[in-house]
């Protein structure tokens, strides 16, 4: 199945959007950064994926954003820059930028209206819960459950149930393959 990308999605640099297949993007979503998302992914409506040309968002395969999660590859320093756009030929005025690019590595989730921010590679297995907040350059474990504002490890995942159902969706799928 081809991926299916609402047309109601705001993608401001489409030669740098990437998606797999049988991955689908909800309404109402918008992406300001390079996007890599792999196969079997979704990405529920609502969300924001925003940091710039140069800065990478990666979602694996077999992964999900719930409803309303932001995630930021950069973000302005509240404290020390001016927290506004900037014109075109204004130069570089920010010096305290947060940015790092997000990846999300295979059989991950991130729960509805969560804000992760700049530079965290989440591992893969690792769910995150619903209203939670991420800050920048967390250290997440592979295989694990974390929820809360700021986040906290609140568990394990079941990592060989999670990898047989990918397994089993894999053989489906390719079956699926040989019939076409």
């Amino acid at each position: 199945m081809t991926p299916l990308v609402s047309p109601n999605v705001r993608i401001r640099h489409p030669d740098l959007f990437e998606i797999g297949e049988h991955s689908i993007v909800d309404d109402f979503c918008y992406f300001s950064t390079r996007v890599r998302i792999g196969v079997c992914s979704h990405i529920a409506s609502g969300c924001s994926i925003a940091g710039g040309r140069a800065r990478q968002f990666t979602l694996g395969d077999y992964c999900s954003l719930s409803s309303g999660v932001k995630i930021w590859c950069t973000s302005d320093d509240f404290v020390n820059d001016v927290v506004a756009i900037l014109p075109d030929g204004v130069g570089p005025i920010k010096e305290h930028l947060i940015e790092g690019d997000v990846s999300l590595a295979d059989c991950t989730a991130v729960g509805s209206n969560s804000v992760v921010m700049p530079g965290n590679d989440i591992p893969e297995g690792t769910v995150i819960g619903a209203l939670s907040f991420v800050p920048a350059r967390f250290r997440f474990e592979p295989w694990s459950v974390y929820a809360g504002v700021p986040i906290r490890l609140i568990g394990r995942r079941n990592h060989e149930a999670v990898t047989a159902q990918v397994r089993l969706i894999e053989r489906r799928l390719e079956a699926l393959r040989h019939k076409a």
